[in-house]
């Protein structure tokens, strides 16, 4: 019985996904990015310059959360710190690209793209390196040495992926994280679990990425990841348009935005008090204005 409950919110987002797909069609909209992503409108076209004016504002937004949150901004000496901090990190040494792997926010359909792209010959960008250089996909950064990894840092394609912490608590329960048989007990055992004991599912971004000490080079937002990928791949000389996957992150978001009212209104006021704070690094550091945990952001403390 206690999976009923995830059946039914199963039928209403296949319906949800079906009624938002008709409305992208028929009419504009904007996207739940933020006040800094651009709209996604119907037969909208993302320009680079728009693009790269976006990417310094959401750097910008970074750059200030980093200088007041006291968040850790050098490289540890010690292996086994580097690779606690690092630990979601992935690098591709043909591609010369460094990401942070994070469930549910595009990271997937990047992976595939990446695959592709490994499988071309022509594609490897002679950077000189003080190590030798390993063309294996997905080769987690915590494996190198500290003079590599800080080479990588330096000279590598940083890419982050973000999305609304909340659509990330909803999926995560969607897939059946957890045993919890609705939504409002799932949520409870995630906060009385805590930010320790989080599972990289629903852990905030800025703890699994650490944005503070990788100093990424591009924030593609969940919602707009063909038009950004598109650009971001050939600043970093990869032409790989031929290659993008069919990204569905569009849709997703019209759909979350439905879900999501419905779902934050089956939480109590100090449920969502608590998960505001959860997120609260997040909420601070990227573009997410329009969440529905954005509401009850309190103060901006000092971390």
């Amino acid at each position: 019985m206690r999976f009923l409950p995830r059946l039914a919110i199963s039928a209403a987002l296949g319906i949800a996904t079906f009624l938002s797909w008709r409305l992208l069609l028929r009419s504009p909209a904007a996207g739940r990015g933020g006040d800094l992503a651009p709209k996604a409108e119907e037969g909208f076209t993302l320009t680079l310059d728009t693009f790269l004016h976006v990417q310094q504002l959401r750097k910008k937004r970074l750059r200030a959360f980093c200088s007041r949150s006291g968040k850790v901004t050098t490289l540890p000496r010690s292996r086994e710190e580097r690779a606690r901090l690092l630990s979601s990190l992935r690098v591709s040494t043909k591609l010369d690209l460094l990401y942070c792997q994070v469930p549910s926010t595009g990271t997937e359909e990047w992976q595939q793209l990446l695959e592709k792209l490994e499988e071309k010959e022509n594609v490897t960008l002679p950077v000189p390196l003080p190590y030798p250089r390993r063309h294996a996909l997905e080769t987690q950064l915590s494996e190198f040495n500290l003079t590599a990894t800080e080479a990588m840092l330096g000279s590598y394609t940083k890419v982050l992926f973000v999305r609304d912490p909340f659509q990330r608590l909803i999926s995560a329960f969607m897939q059946g994280m957890g045993s919890s048989p609705s939504f409002s007990s799932f949520v409870q055992d995630v906060l009385d679990s805590g930010q320790h004991n989080a599972s990289v599912t629903w852990k905030p971004l800025v703890s699994l990425c650490r944005p503070c000490l990788v100093r990424y080079d591009y924030v593609v937002v969940f919602g707009f990841l063909r038009q950004e990928l598109g650009h971001l791949l050939r600043q970093a000389g990869l032409a790989a348009d031929s290659l993008l996957p069919e990204f569905t992150d569009t849709q997703a978001s019209w759909t979350y935005s439905w879900l999501s009212e419905q779902m934050f209104s089956e939480l109590s006021l100090q449920q969502k008090q608590k998960l505001s704070h959860f997120y609260r690094r997040d909420l601070s550091a990227f573009p997410f204005s329009s969440s529905f945990l954005s509401d009850l952001l309190s103060t901006p403390e000092t971390w």
